[in-house]
């Protein structure tokens, strides 16, 4: 299995999530507007060593096995400060998700670690359809679906940190990604 490497957008860097991330991780994500809308899975409230916890046994030997993919997300404008994580997965109907510290949102800057990690999914691992699970109710999260030309293919229900709510699931083909880049 090849490194993660580093993801670069117009402000941001991508770095590959490991274990010296946990105590940022612990500062910026146990916030309810970050995890709300995030699967049940999540422990809510979320425990004093849930970002050590997470890293060490599931994120990191997710991403050592290559089936997952795990960055965290920095300003290059404030690169020691992680800000966020986007992570792609290979799972079933689960192929992309992400969390933004609340001081950091609504500036575009998810668009943009979406956009990077997007193309590696699709260029660099080669796969040909991109799926990603919403919490209706997540407006904004949905936005970052639609906006880059993912359609809705299914609904159904499903147990959020925030409750059960009606969950969309989103995708986009390689081919379509492709066709709306010019590629």
């Amino acid at each position: 299995m090849e490194a993660i490497p580093t993801l670069y957008t117009e402000r941001l860097i991508l770095r590959p999530l490991e274990l010296a991330d946990a105590d940022a991780v612990q500062a910026q994500f146990p916030h309810w507007e970050v995890v709300r809308y995030l699967n049940a899975q999540v422990p809510w409230p979320y425990p004093e060593d849930g970002a050590l916890s997470y890293l060490r046994d599931i994120a990191l030997p997710a991403m050592a096995a290559g089936k997952e993919w795990h960055w965290s997300i920095r300003l290059k404008s404030a690169p020691e400060q992680l800000i966020g994580n986007v992570s792609l997965m290979d799972q079933p109907d689960n192929h992309r998700g992400f969390w933004l510290g609340p001081a950091w949102q609504g500036q575009g800057l998810m668009t943009e670690a979406c956009a990077a990690v997007t193309e590696y999914w699709f260029e660099t691992l080669d796969r040909h359809v991109m799926r990603v699970p919403k919490a209706a109710p997540n407006i904004a999260s949905i936005n970052l679906s639609e906006r880059p030309g993912m359609h809705l293919i299914r609904s159904d229900e499903d147990d959020f940190v925030g409750g059960r709510f009606p969950r969309q699931i989103w995708e986009m083909t390689r081919e379509e990604w492709r066709g709306l880049r010019g590629k």
